[in-house]
């Protein structure tokens, strides 16, 4: 489903932006201070049905649903994507899938064993590979593997078409063991993510060569070595069809055939009413149908209280049909079509509600998490006390509750860049950027020169902020190295907490008049902002002479880690064809005002809002960010997350400009090209965050031809100490010492104010009530091999059957 996000591959490459805008938006007040030490926060457990594979039987069919066919069965190609990702989990050997805790773990189907033998003078990996593990074609699995995908990823031979996969180019050589079983590896600089390499492990015969490698996976996959192979692939159909393995040495795969198939987002209710699909990733509306549906299996027949028709009161019924057998014969033929229609559409409704009373909801949170992003290039959010203020006066808690709070799922904001909660090595880290607090979001407004007035001032000679900024960095990276060794409670933030308490008292007992004040002005600038509300193609926006249709495609927008590149490639090369090659964004697209008919015409007038006397300025200007929003029929959930955010910043005297644009367009037009101040997207989670992290944070570096090279930091925000703390934790061999690390960046992240996490996002998924070992897999992979229907009700199923 679609969010706003981005989605990472299965490849150890650059994240990238697959934004997930849609419906499911299975898109935190700023947590207080955590002690130090790791924190017992739990995550959501699956929610997979799990069953003991007796109780499962052989045989049958299950249709599982994806977005699209995949560009390529070629994970490590620039434009793999997440059926790429979920159809060669099924084909192709992982070494180390993430369990449930969301910590890698050796595969025994492939490994009998892995592990560091050597540190000393070079890091020395030693690979025994199961004895029984071969290759669809009845080869070993074996070195030679190993050797021909380094070559074709360590980054020397152009002729590779491939991103740039992190960790390849530190192996210095590999070689053979006391047989093929064994492989060693030798690394010329310690790597301390090792296990994310080799995965998914294609054979020889497709990385040995440029011309296999680039085109040899992309609509095929010959040779394989999963519970399944691969049987065919139909694009007129739409389908991707998975056979058991007969070489498959490990646990015999429970169905006969595996069925992967494009439905899109808007059509998943009606593809599981009707049989097409018994697996599907669904938003909050269908998951509630699905509810309902279960709810009304007892109700004996009686008409349904929801649904078309169920909002028709007595007395709109008893007119409806008065006037179909009237005398005025042109109204009663109105009234009579008007009464079919409607008739036809409860009928319709109700045969999709009694076929979906075989499906069961699925729930848990996604591997990935919501934040918001503040674009530090310029304009601003170039002042990092501007950054901080408009974190700070986010309710982190309320937008958590927004989206998770009606799904029945824990709704806490999220208290780490590089962990989610329950993965190894969490700790909140927020205290180092500190609590909700309005008094000192003020307060750090009022210090970058942003008051109330200001916008009625001349423009000064010197530049705005230059020397604050300069300020500002220094003072924010040694406040970040003060919160990070324990000492959080003792920097300004801790201060002004104890000030905002002293004077709590005082505010209190001249508060009242201010809140009837601040509340007035929140209403009127709330309706001012829907008035000046400009949706890119669509007539709504300010002085538009004629309207335009908005795209209502949905894209996909979570923004994926380097090790995902497969789904990030799809992200940033396909959707991003604004980034070059070296991860630049290009001279041209860096436009004053951002893509064309993005915005207004330069010098448009926006319309004064109602409360713009409560409004802060500087030379003249007033404090108006740029907050970009999808506007896809999916993306309502996040849509009602920026309303909330635009509220809660006026408060403390900071305007919006919501613009909501095409989902097709909201990465490459706005977030990649950095047309925006404010803009919602998803990362995933990663088990790597040393690799997969860095070039999410790393600082920008300025290119010869005056772009900037950003790599997945569409924040521009970053410091040479956090890129340093990742250097060192990639070579930090010390799981201990290098989680630590990690929490050292993931404060100084904090600090900088570029990325404010919100909250975990939810997934939900709609399963043929009849399977097992399938739903919400939250961290873990899918074992595919354990995914059947439960005995005595599989026997015979057809691939397509009806409800």
């Amino acid at each position: 489903m679609s969010h706003v996000g981005v989605p990472r591959g299965t490849v150890r490459k650059r994240r990238s932006l697959a934004l997930l805008t849609t419906g499911v938006l299975t898109i935190p007040v700023l947590a207080g201070c955590s002690s130090g030490g790791e924190e017992t926060a739990r995550g959501v457990p699956q929610d997979i049905a799990p069953a003991a594979r007796e109780t499962v039987a052989d045989g049958s069919t299950a249709n599982w649903a994806v977005d699209a066919l995949p560009a390529t069965f070629n994970a490590f190609q620039a434009d793999a994507d997440s059926a790429t990702t979920r159809i060669t989990g099924a084909l192709l050997p992982t070494l180390f899938p993430m369990d449930r805790t969301g910590q890698p773990k050796l595969n025994p189907d492939y490994l009998e064993s892995a592990k560091v033998i050597e540190r000393e003078p070079r890091q020395v990996v030693l690979y025994k590979l199961n004895q029984q593990a071969v290759w669809s074609d009845g080869r070993e699995i074996g070195a030679p593997d190993f050797v021909a995908q380094w070559r074709a990823l360590r980054g020397k031979d152009s002729a590779f078409w491939t991103a740039r996969n992190s960790g390849y180019e530190r192996i210095e050589k590999i070689e053979r063991g006391a047989d093929d079983l064994q492989v060693r590896v030798t690394f010329s600089k310690p790597y301390a993510d090792w296990r994310s390499l080799f995965s998914p492990l294609y054979p020889k015969e497709i990385t040995g060569s440029p011309d296999a490698f680039n085109d040899g996976a992309r609509t095929t996959l010959k040779t394989t070595a999963g519970p399944f192979v691969l049987k065919s692939m139909s694009k007129s159909k739409g389908t991707v069809t998975l056979a058991r393995n007969p070489r498959w040495w490990g646990d015999k795969a429970k169905l006969d055939t595996l069925v992967f198939r494009a439905v899109a987002a808007k059509d998943r209710t009606q593809a599981l009413a009707d049989g097409t699909v018994d697996i599907a990733d669904i938003d909050a509306a269908t998951a509630d149908r699905i509810t309902l549906a279960r709810r009304d299996r007892g109700s004996n027949g009686q008409p349904l209280n929801h649904g078309p028709g169920s909002e028709i009161t007595p007395a709109q019924a008893l007119r409806s049909w008065a006037q179909a057998h009237g005398s005025d014969e042109d109204a009663a033929e109105i009234a009579q079509a008007a009464r079919e229609k409607n008739r036809k559409a409860v009928v319709a409704y109700a045969t999709e509600q009694k076929a979906l009373r075989d499906f069961a909801v699925r729930k848990s949170l996604e591997p990935a998490y919501t934040q918001l992003a503040l674009n530090g290039e310029s304009g601003p959010l170039a002042d990092d006390r501007v950054r901080r203020a408009v974190a700070r006066a986010l309710d982190r808690q309320e937008l958590a509750q927004t989206v998770l709070g009606p799904l029945g799922l824990p709704a806490k904001p999220l208290g780490s860049h590089l962990a989610l909660a329950g993965q190894p090595g969490y700790k909140d880290g927020s205290g180092a950027l500190g609590e909700q607090n309005t008094k000192e979001a003020q307060a750090l407004l009022a210090d970058a020169g942003w008051t109330r007035g200001g916008a009625a001032e001349p423009p000064k000679d010197t530049k705005a902020g230059s020397e604050a900024e300069k300020k500002g960095g220094k003072d924010d990276e040694a406040e970040a190295e003060k919160k990070t060794a324990g000492d959080a409670e003792a920097d300004k933030d801790a201060k002004t907490e104890k000030d905002g308490k002293k004077t709590e008292k005082d505010s209190t007992e001249d508060s009242a008049a201010e809140r009837k004040k601040a509340d007035q002005a929140s209403e009127d600038s709330a309706a001012s902002r829907e008035e000046g509300l400009y949706i890119v193609g669509d007539d709504n926006k300010p002085g538009a002479p004629a309207p335009a249709t908005v795209g209502s495609a949905s894209a996909v927008h979570v923004l994926a880690p380097a090790r995902t590149a497969a789904a990030q490639g799809t992200a940033l090369l396909r959707q991003a064809g604004v980034l070059g090659e070296d991860g630049a964004v290009a001279a041209t697209d860096k436009q004053p005002g951002g893509a064309a008919g993005a915005y207004a015409p330069v010098g448009t007038a926006a319309p004064a809002p109602a409360a713009a006397k409560g409004q802060l300025g500087k030379d003249g200007k007033t404090l108006t960010l740029r907050f970009v929003l999808p506007s896809g029929p999916g993306s309502q959930s996040l849509r009602s997350v920026g309303d909330k955010i635009a509220v809660m910043l006026e408060k403390i005297g900071v305007g919006t400009e919501i613009t909501k644009v095409p989902d097709e367009s909201y990465f490459k037009d706005h977030i990649a090209s950095g047309a925006y101040d404010l803009a919602l997207y998803s990362w995933p989670a990663t088990a790597y965050p040393a690799t997969d992290g860095r070039p999410i944070y790393a600082k920008p570096e300025p290119a010869t031809d005056g772009s900037l090279l950003v790599e997945q930091n569409y924040t521009r925000v970053g410091t040479d100490h956090i890129d340093q703390l990742f250097d060192k934790a990639a070579a930090e061999l010390d799981e201990k010492a290098a989680r630590e690390l990690m929490k050292q960046a993931d404060a100084r992240i904090w600090a900088a104010a570029g990325s404010i996490p919100l909250f975990q996002r939810p997934q939900l998924v709609a399963v043929d009530k009849k399977l097992a070992n399938v739903g919400a897999f939250g961290f873990a992979a899918p074992r595919y091999q354990d995914i059947g229907f439960k005995n005595r009700q599989a026997a015979g199923s057809p691939a397509d059957r009806k409800k």
